[in-house]
């Protein structure tokens, strides 16, 4: 009884309206299928001028027509030069001339006149410092200052160059220990000791080289 066809409406006969129900449902169906669209939806139209360009390729054939009819008389142009000597005589013999080759070479002797005389007035020129008359004016200063300065000049030049000659002829080893003498670092008798006779030799040193200066 469950499978039976059960209508939306009351019926007489259950089989009756099954019938017809089938029939509206294919009927709709059709109709369904067989409508049309409000809004046009296919694709637009082709046309055949659009597609082939006719003009276009006519042009090109032209195109390739010319090219093609250059490319023979091109070909039988070289066959011809091939075969016999050809028309033009393409042979350069003759010698390369210059429109202005006189010109430039008269600027070129003038050139090179002009730097002669240049080079000559260089050669032959005296020169205007006189060197004597330098060393004239660098006694004189030295006098000027010799004669301005509190403490004679050669006097320190003398001791600058005892020192530089005592400095070159002490090593290293005796600058260093002086050095630590002078600062104090060292405390032992026997340094103590040393430090005495390195003052006592300045001392000695100091009184001959006054004792020379003296002399002098």
């Amino acid at each position: 009884m469950h499978r039976a066809y059960q209508s939306v409406l009351p019926c007489s006969s259950k089989y009756l309206q099954q019938k017809w129900d089938k029939a509206v449902y294919e009927e709709h169906w059709k109709k369904v299928q067989a409508a049309k669209p409000v809004v046009d939806t296919s694709a637009p139209p082709t046309y055949g001028h659009l597609l082939l360009k006719l003009k276009k390729l006519e042009l090109e054939k032209d195109r390739l027509s010319i090219i093609e009819r250059d490319n023979r008389l091109l070909l039988e142009k070289m066959s011809f030069i091939m075969r016999t000597t050809g028309r033009i005589d393409n042979k350069n013999d003759y010698e390369p001339k210059s429109l202005n080759r006189r010109k430039r070479e008269q600027e070129l002797l003038r050139i090179t006149k002009e730097n002669y005389a240049i080079l000559e007035r260089i050669t032959k020129c005296q020169p205007q410092y006189k060197v004597q008359k330098w060393n004239e004016d660098w006694h004189k200063a030295e006098e000027y200052m010799n004669s301005i300065a509190r403490y004679p000049r050669r006097l320190c030049k003398s001791r600058n160059q005892k020192k530089q000659k005592y400095n070159k002829k002490t090593p290293k080893r005796k600058k260093q220990k002086a050095k630590r003498l002078n600062d104090g670092c060292l405390t032992d008798k026997s340094e103590r000791k040393e430090r005495e006779d390195t003052n006592n030799e300045n001392e000695n040193q100091k009184n001959q080289s006054e004792n020379q200066e003296g002399k002098v």
